[in-house]
C-alpha cells in the first residue's frame, strides 16, 4: 500500500487551497497560522512537491497543487457525506434499553411518551430483567441498574438517588384506627410486607434506632419484586417499604400514604450504563441527556 500523507497536513492543504489563506485556514482548523504553515510545509516536503505560490499577499495553488486539491476536496466531501449517512443511521432505528420491571413500569414507561415527542425517528425497545444485560449478546444499547455506579469498561451516568419510604394503602390506616402517620415503633406491631430476602424492615428498624424490635420483623409475606411489593400495599395488605421513585404516582393519586414521616436514604442509585465505545451514538446521548433531565425534573410532572 502506498503510504498517505498524515490526515491533519491534507486538511490544512485542503482549507489553504480553498479559502486562499493561512490566517482563514487556522480559524477553520481552531489552530494558530503558524502550525498551518508549518503542516503544509511539511506535506509539500513529504510529497517532494510545491503546492503554493505567494502572490500579492495571496497564496495561489501551483497547477499540481490546484489538481491535488480538487481531488482532496471530492475525498473530504465523500468522508463528510458518509458520516452525516452514519450519524443519521446511528441517530435513528431502534433503541433497546434494558431495565428492572419495577423502575421501567413505575418510573420509566409513564414519561417515555415526551421522549418520543421529542425523537419521533428513534424506535425504543424495552426489555425487563432483573440479570445484568450483556452488551456484546444481548442486543442491549443501554441499561439502567441499581448499583453503585462502578462498572469496568462501561459509561456510567446517575439517574437517580434511592430512597426507602414506609407506605400503605389509606384503608389500612383507617382500619388500624390510625388518623394520621404512624410512629416508627408503631410499625413493628403492624403487618409487614418484605422484599424477597426480608432484611429490610429490619435494616430500616436499625436505621431509626429501634433496636429492640429489629430482629422480630420478619413475619409477613415476601415479594421478589418491588411492582408486586407495591401491588399488595396498595391493595390494604399491609406497609410496604418501597422506593420513593417508585411510588410518586401512587402518592400523588393517593392510592398510597406514607405510613411514616422518614425516608431512609441508600448508598444504591440507579444508574445508566453503555459500553464506552458506544456512548456518543447519538441516539444514545439522547436518551441519556433525556432520562437524566427527567430525573432532575426537567420533563413535567409524572
Amino acid at each position: 500500500m502506498i503510504r498517505l500523507p498524515p490526515l491533519n497536513a491534507l486538511r490544512a492543504f485542503e482549507a489553504v487551497s480553498r479559502l486562499r489563506s493561512m490566517k482563514a485556514a487556522a480559524g477553520e482548523l481552531n489552530v494558530t497560522p503558524g502550525a498551518v504553515s508549518q503542516l503544509v510545509r511539511r506535506l509539500e516536503d513529504s510529497l517532494g512537491v510545491k503546492l503554493f505560490r505567494r502572490l500579492n499577499r495571496t497564496l495561489v495553488p501551483t497547477e499540481l497543487g490546484h489538481e491535488y486539491f480538487l481531488s482532496l476536496r471530492g475525498a473530504f466531501r465523500q468522508i463528510g457525506d458518509a458520516t452525516r449517512r452514519l450519524d443519521t443511521a446511528a441517530a435513528a432505528g431502534a433503541l433497546t434499553i434494558s431495565a428492572p420491571p419495577a423502575f421501567a413500569a413505575s418510573w420509566l414507561v409513564p414519561r417515555l411518551g415526551r421522549f418520543r415527542e421529542r425523537h419521533p425517528a428513534i424506535n425504543l425497545r424495552i426489555v425487563t430483567t432483573r440479570a445484568l444485560a450483556d452488551f456484546r449478546t444481548d442486543g442491549v444499547d443501554v441499561a439502567i441498574r441499581h448499583g453503585l455506579g462502578r462498572y469496568r469498561a462501561l459509561r456510567s451516568d446517575r439517574v437517580a438517588g434511592i430512597d426507602l419510604i414506609p407506605v400503605c394503602s389509606p384503608g389500612f390506616l383507617a382500619a388500624i384506627g390510625a388518623a394520621g402517620l404512624l410512629a416508627g415503633r408503631d410499625l413493628a406491631r403492624l403487618p409487614l410486607l418484605h422484599d424477597g430476602e426480608r432484611q429490610e424492615w429490619a435494616l430500616w428498624f436499625q436505621a431509626q434506632g429501634i433496636d429492640d424490635v429489629a430482629r422480630d420483623v420478619a413475619a409477613g409475606p415476601s415479594f421478589d419484586d418491588q411492582m408486586l411489593l407495591i401491588r399488595a400495599a396498595a391493595t390494604g395488605q399491609g406497609i410496604a417499604l418501597v422506593t420513593e421513585a417508585l411510588v410518586r404516582s401512587e402518592l400523588a393519586r393517593g392510592t398510597l400514604v406514607r405510613a411514616i414521616d422518614s425516608a431512609w436514604p441508600q448508598e444504591f442509585a440507579y444508574w445508566l450504563v453503555c459500553p464506552e465505545e458506544t456512548a456518543k451514538q447519538p441516539k444514545i446521548a439522547a436518551f441519556r441527556d433525556w432520562l437524566i433531565a427527567e430525573a432532575a425534573g426537567g420533563g413535567g410532572e409524572d
